[in-house]
């Protein structure tokens, strides 16, 4: 959760933003079953009366009520009321709204409730009665016994009996019962379709900034991790797979946006809600507080059960996800040497085994969640139903109202969603909580090879000289080395030739030049400078590699060959082409050089891809030349032309080969001699084979004995 929080934090001014419009929401939501309950109770029980004593009363049955009156009591009414002779066709006193303060309400309200109740039971009794006839002493019994038996009323029955007195005030004013009731149902109802709007809304602007922000994290998380990525080491490349890799760059931060949304959208609302609909519930009906409480209970005691059932699963699923990845990308791009080893069926195998595994895992998540959807149904059908069942009891003893009910029945409800709301985002928070952990791994993981704090530059006379002072390397956690003491000096304008045995380390010497690893001990420096004195991007600048496996992009061939390049010239590309011998088979295609290349370059031949590789590092115009085995897909003609051409164009430049033919590099000024990560030799060709037997014993594998013998009769004339 920390880690999706930190992806969080520069959003927060968005974030705050959507916790405003919840809260708005929230206020919505909590609203309308209050004013659902007003509709039942007052619009429909009561007539549209909402009031606890008359807004306008008759001068008759104010003065019937001023008989059990006490003096002070008197004093407040006369007071609150003043005298209107011309709104109704009887004389009225109308409240006087604008003196009056909630405070004076109440005291007035406590006033009038006895005299109000007592006359309306009066007339409910005797309705031709005239008050005005019964003996002051015993009207003031009547109001003692009165005040007496009120205290052992439940408070509905007491405002329910004050709404009949003032229903039948209004009536006897003359004023349209049925009109004030549809006014006060109309007026209601628009109310709540206004906050129904107002909180679909918020709802809509919600999703809409969850949706910016969830993806504007993704935006700049794959982004993070690409360039990263792009800057890792060879080191950190071994250590994170490139399965693992692709899986953390698109499903892991899919899961961070998707949970974000929720997290936005359901976990930030969810307390807003619970809590709302808590306070409502406690100021509809205290008494059936406890349903909510062994709701809580009961969904707490169903997640918590899911949670030790399904977790281990959640946090297994990325793993899963990742072992899917190697295993498909092993064979999709292995499938020629499956097919000739007629191997495919053991491989549908391997990948069914891995596909079954997820499949499972999944499916179990999936099941346990179906499972607690409706039993989550069952529970809040049940708590609906144990609501009516007490509140039908609370109405019948008058301590509650219907609608009362009803809206604690939408409280109770908004409570237990607001609380299954969380409890099912806890579920699937582990397994986003893992890609965020994942993600960060990524974010957070330390490069070995870094720029220094302040870079030194080349010096800008320097040609290219590439020289190895007592270098040493190991891979990370290897115990023995890989190179060992190895010092040499490449010159410019000259040709250096790295040979040896299988596993020597050849590839390994030449990716230290370029810093794709670092060195264990000792120094390379380029024109005298340190190569980790100065930026890698400067260093890399003056390289033109050509690696053993020849790369080609999805584009062009154009777009290939000035890879390194972008804003050379045409005539540069064709030049380019023409060295590494690539103009031939280009010319023949239909668009040229703005031909197709596939993914890969799956569309063109090795030897043509090798070409391809070595033309984009001639466009490039380096200072240094390094091919690693890069003329093993070429036949003798074209490598020999292909050499030829290379060494009138790098005259000036520092040629650096790594090869397996002898043939390569027979006319190279300096042969460098691997054998098991050490320099068994170093000299010319016809040097070498009288002074380094590893040499002889290579050149023995592919030469003929006659040209041996004139190689070695040419070294003893000299």
């Amino acid at each position: 959760m920390n880690k999706i929080f930190k992806f969080l934090k520069p959003h927060i001014k968005q974030v705050l933003m959507i916790i405003v419009i919840l809260i708005l929401q929230a206020y919505c939501d909590l609203s309308l079953p209050a004013y659902t309950s007003d509709i039942v109770n007052v619009g429909i029980q009561q007539g549209g009366i909402d009031e606890k004593i008359p807004d306008q009363i008759a001068k008759e049955d104010m003065e019937e009520l001023e008989l059990f009156f006490t003096p002070a009591e008197q004093k407040i009414v006369k007071k609150a009321y003043k005298k209107d002779d011309k709104t109704y066709k009887k004389e009225a006193y109308v409240l006087n709204q604008d003196s009056l303060n909630e405070e004076k309400r109440e005291v007035l309200e406590k006033s009038m409730r006895n005299s109000m109740i007592l006359v309306s039971m009066l007339k409910e009794k005797q309705p031709d009665l005239l008050i005005g006839a019964i003996p002051q002493s015993q009207r003031m019994e009547m109001l003692s016994q009165m005040q007496n038996k009120v205290t052992e009323f439940p408070e509905m029955m007491e405002e329910q009996a004050s709404v009949l007195y003032v229903r039948s005030v209004y009536q006897n004013l003359g004023i349209d019962m049925d009109q004030l009731q549809s006014h006060y149902i109309l007026l209601t109802g628009i109310k709540m379709l206004g906050l129904a709007f107002l909180g679909m809304l918020s709802s809509v602007c919600v999703a809409l900034l969850a949706a910016k922000v969830a993806a504007a994290i993704g935006k700049i998380l794959r982004a993070k991790v690409f360039k990263k990525v792009v800057g890792f080491s060879n080191a950190e490349s071994d250590k994170f797979s490139t399965a693992s890799l692709i899986t953390r760059s698109t499903n892991d931060i899919q899961q961070i946006q998707m949970v974000t949304v929720m997290l936005l959208r359901m976990v930030l609302y969810a307390p807003i809600i619970g809590l709302g609909g808590v306070f409502k519930a406690f100021n509809t009906n205290v008494s059936m507080t406890w349903i909510i409480a062994l709701a809580v209970v009961l969904i707490s005691m169903i997640v918590s059960v899911l949670f030790i059932v399904v977790m281990p699963k959640f946090k297994s699923l990325q793993k899963l996800i990742d072992k899917l990845n190697l295993v498909t990308r092993e064979i999709l791009t292995g499938l020629q040497v499956i097919r000739a080893f007629s191997t495919e069926k053991q491989e549908q195998e391997r990948f069914d085994q891995v596909n079954k595994e997820l499949t499972q895992t999944n499916l179990f998540v999936n099941r346990a969640m179906t499972l607690m959807m409706p039993t989550m149904m069952l529970i809040m059908n049940g708590i609906s139903v144990l609501i009516i069942w007490t509140g039908a009891n609370g109405i019948d003893n008058g301590q509650m109202q219907v609608g009362d009910m009803m809206a604690f029945i939408q409280y109770t409800m908004q409570i237990i969603m607001a609380f299954l709301m969380i409890c099912m985002i806890s579920v699937m928070l582990p397994r986003a909580a893992v890609s965020a952990v994942r993600v960060d791994e990524i974010l957070t993981s330390s490069t070995a090879i870094n720029d220094p704090e302040k870079p030194e530059s080349f010096p800008k006379e320097g040609k290219g000289k590439v020289e190895f002072d007592h270098v040493s390397f190991s891979y990370p956690g290897a115990e023995e080395s890989i190179l060992e003491d190895l010092s040499f000096v490449a010159e410019p304008g000259k040709t250096t030739a790295i040979i040896g045995s299988t596993g020597s380390g050849k590839t390994t010497l030449v990716n230290l030049i370029p810093r794709f690893y670092e060195v264990s001990s000792g120094a390379i420096k380029v024109d005298g400078k340190d190569i980790r004195a100065v930026t890698q991007k400067s260093l890399r600048d003056r390289i033109g590699y050509v690696p053993q496996k020849g790369v080609l992009f999805k584009g062009t061939i154009a777009t290939n060959i000035m890879f390194g390049n972008a804003k050379g010239s045409e005539k540069e590309m064709e030049e380019a082409a023409k060295i590494a011998q690539a103009e031939e088979f280009i010319l023949e295609k239909q668009k040229r050089y703005n031909s197709p290349v596939s993914q890969g370059g799956s569309n063109v031949s090795g030897g043509q891809k090798q070409r391809l590789s070595i033309a984009r590092a001639i466009a490039k115009h380096p200072d240094i030349f390094i091919f690693d085995d890069s003329f093993s897909a070429l036949d003798y003609k074209t490598d020999v032309s292909l050499r030829k051409a290379l060494k009138n164009y790098t005259s000036e430049s520092t040629v650096i080969i790594v090869a397996q033919r002898i043939s390569t590099i027979l006319h190279a000024e300096q042969i460098i001699v691997l054998d098991e990560g050490k320099i068994a030799g170093k000299g010319t060709h016809r040097e070498l084979l009288k002074t380094c037997e590893v040499y002889r014993q290579i050149a023995m594998s592919q030469l003929s004995e006659k040209e041996l013998k004139e190689d070695m009769n040419h070294e003893a004339r000299a």
